[in-house]
């Protein structure tokens, strides 16, 4: 699943190196989240070369969650991962993730870009890392090291069970804490990181990192609120809805 907007300068790139990955099926779908370059134009040129790739149009820009649940209600394969249309990841690294989640027969397997020593480490997304880091062990009692990453790879069926609401980059905390919260471990990876700065096009800011530590929160307290009104129900009785 592939993100995209305003990438018109990378997605090209990022898509040839997703689909010269070697030895697993692909189904490539991206999302143009309301591009105001020709990010859809180049992606769809690439669709028409090769049938694995597939592109969804958002009328205008709505958010990374968003897109990235336009594209899991499209999606057929039994494993999802999501791909951002930059290039501040290696398009090789899923692999690692598939190789993890398959040997394991795990659910969730995330790439941690801080458990890599040869990763970049801007000063200012490692304060966030940590943060988030502590702020999940706090509230859901699991490790898990970089919850904002790119790289997150589920079994489809089990990332449609979550009911994502995100429109934003809250989806990377939603995501985390539903799934915790559903009870599954998220098993973590090593992959490279090469960070790019506002005129290359970065998007993400600092208001996003409050966004996400209220995510965090609001999902804990739904989802005890929600524990507490099963536990209130009698047996054999219907739940209020």
């Amino acid at each position: 699943m592939v993100p995209a907007y305003n990438e018109a300068g990378t997605i090209a790139v990022v898509l040839e190196r997703v689909l010269a990955l070697p030895g697993v099926q692909l189904e490539v779908i991206v999302v143009d989240d309301g591009s105001t370059d020709r990010t859809g134009d180049v992606a769809r040129v690439l669709a028409r070369r090769d049938a694995r790739v597939r592109v969804l149009t958002h009328p205008r820009n709505r958010g990374k969650g968003a897109a990235i649940r336009t594209a899991l209600a499209h999606a057929s394969a039994d494993v999802a991962v999501v791909q951002d249309a930059d290039l501040e990841n290696d398009p090789r690294d899923p692999l690692r993730l598939l190789e993890r989640l398959t040997e394991d027969r795990a659910p969730v397997v995330y790439g941690s870009r801080w458990l890599s020593p040869q990763s970049a480490r801007p000063f200012s997304s490692w304060v966030a890392a940590k943060a988030l880091s502590w702020l999940t062990r706090l509230h859901y009692g699991a490790r898990v090291t970089d919850v904002p990453t790119c790289y997150k790879m589920f079994r489809t069926r089990l990332l449609r069970s979550l009911a994502l609401e995100s429109e934003g980059f809250d989806f990377c905390p939603e995501v985390t804490a539903k799934a915790l919260l559903a009870g599954h471990e998220i098993l973590e990876v090593p992959i490279s990181y090469r960070p790019r700065g506002r005129k290359e096009g970065k998007k993400v800011r600092w208001r996003h990192g409050l966004e996400a530590v209220w995510t965090l929160v609001k999902v804990k307290i739904a989802g005890g609120a929600t524990a507490r009104a099963l536990r209130a129900v009698p047996e054999g009785r219907p739940i209020p809805c």
